[in-house]
């Protein structure tokens, strides 16, 4: 035969025969570095590939006797070992990179996609977006058409350094709570796209009124910022009456008539609300947010204002020409006023996820750096409110994807942070 017709017949027998000595090689070539961390060495990957391949070509050399003696048989060998030296080199690759410590709740840890993270600053966020329609929940009534249109068309800005599982919680929050959801459920895949069910609020206006009071609405000028929960006082002809605001609505177009701001009003106290736990339908002095979280703020302007008074204040409120708004005071917010003094004090508070650098051995904070709380990572995914632990000594070690909060001087804080986080 021709030089040309032997390269070919060779080339066929090499890929014929070098399939079993590229598999094996490349099997081979990945558990030796998936489980001792070394790399097969390329001669041991020859010897291993010829002797399989010798046995496939002694068994042709019986059907065949004179391919021992043709150019085909050396373009054979060439092709079998670059088959096997190539298969070994994707093994190695796959057994370097494949980790080690493998388990359910790692597994569901998935994270975005490094090409959707955007760098603002020195932290990086993501822009969530819904995909797909809004889907309803069942058991629940259907989403109202401006609700759904809202759902459909809105984004909403979150840290990118936390898993797909807590990003997820964190929108599902801040949907309950900006739109006032009975329900929502919420899945985020790796491009930063979330596909959302969600259910209106079951209750009524008066499920949020307490026992002995009455909700009125009143026209008048509305403070900016003005809220849900809010304690306020309307300053009447001849009296001052105290209550606490339901909900506030500010009109678009000052110009708009009273009945028509009256007859707005009757549609809002209409809206579908959540259902109030006891501790909000009872009046508490305490200076935190009423349980259920708070309306958004009002922007400010003329408008209407929703809230409970006694019986015996309702005829005198209403009788009020010119209500004037008051807002009282409900005292300092504790959790803002202690990181004010820990910041003032020069020591900051930061969470941290711990990243691969710690994969080998435990990593022990600074020493003027200390751990407050700790979530390890093998904790049950689906619980994934609970598993914080907090460190009364702040002593403890972190490991490989643990969640904690450290605290310290701020700049040993922060560099620590920067050298074990992720």
């Amino acid at each position: 035969m021709t030089l040309p017709v032997e390269v070919l017949l060779g080339l066929y027998l090499g890929l014929l025969t070098g399939i079993v000595p590229a598999f094996v090689s490349g099997a081979l070539g990945f558990l030796v570095r998936y489980v001792t961390g070394v790399t097969l060495p390329g001669f041991g990957v020859v010897v291993l590939a010829l002797s399989i391949a010798s046995v496939q070509g002694g068994l042709l050399g019986l059907v065949e006797p004179d391919i021992a003696q043709s150019p085909r048989l050396l373009v054979a060998v060439l092709v079998v070992l670059m088959l096997a030296l190539y298969a070994h080199n994707e093994g190695d690759k796959l057994g370097a990179e494949l980790p080690r410590r493998l388990s359910l709740s790692g597994l569901r840890q998935r994270t975005l996609s490094a090409d959707v993270i955007e760098l603002v600053g020195a932290a990086g966020q993501v822009t969530i977006r819904p995909t797909g329609e809004i889907r309803d929940m069942e058991g629940y009534p259907p989403l109202s058409a401006d609700l759904r249109r809202t759902l459909r068309t809105g984004s909403w800005r979150l840290p990118a350094d936390l898993p797909l599982s807590e990003l997820e919680v964190r929108l599902e929050e801040r949907l309950r709570t900006d739109h006032e959801l009975a329900d929502v459920t919420v899945s985020i895949d790796e491009r930063g796209r979330a596909t959302i069910a969600a259910a209106p609020s079951a209750g009524g206006l008066s499920r949020r009124v307490p026992e002995g009071k009455r909700a009125v609405s009143i026209a008048t000028l509305v403070p900016t910022g003005l809220a849900r929960g809010d304690r306020v006082t309307v300053q009447g002809d001849s009296r001052s009456i105290a209550g606490r605001v339901l909900s506030a609505r500010v009109d678009r177009d000052d110009r708009e008539p009273l009945a028509d701001r009256e007859s707005s009003a009757e549609s809002d106290a209409n809206r579908v609300e959540p259902a109030a736990s006891d501790a909000e339908r009872e009046p508490t002095d305490s200076p935190s947010p009423a349980p259920g979280g708070s309306s958004v703020a009002s922007p400010g302007g003329v408008g209407l204002v929703t809230m409970t008074v006694d019986r015996s204040a309702v005829k005198p409120l209403l009788e009020t020409e010119t209500p004037r708004l008051i807002v009282r005071s409900r005292g300092t917010n504790r959790d803002f006023e202690a990181f004010a003094l820990v910041k003032r004090a020069g020591y900051a508070i930061r969470r941290l996820t711990v990243g691969a650098t710690a994969e080998s051995v435990p990593v022990d904070p600074p020493a003027d750096v200390r751990v407050l709380a700790v979530r390890r990572q093998d904790v049950d995914p689906d619980d994934r409110r609970q598993g914080w632990r907090f460190v009364p000594g702040g002593g403890d070690r972190l490991e490989a994807g643990d969640e904690a909060f450290v605290a310290g001087p701020e700049g040993t804080t922060d560099a620590f942070a920067e050298a074990v986080g992720r």
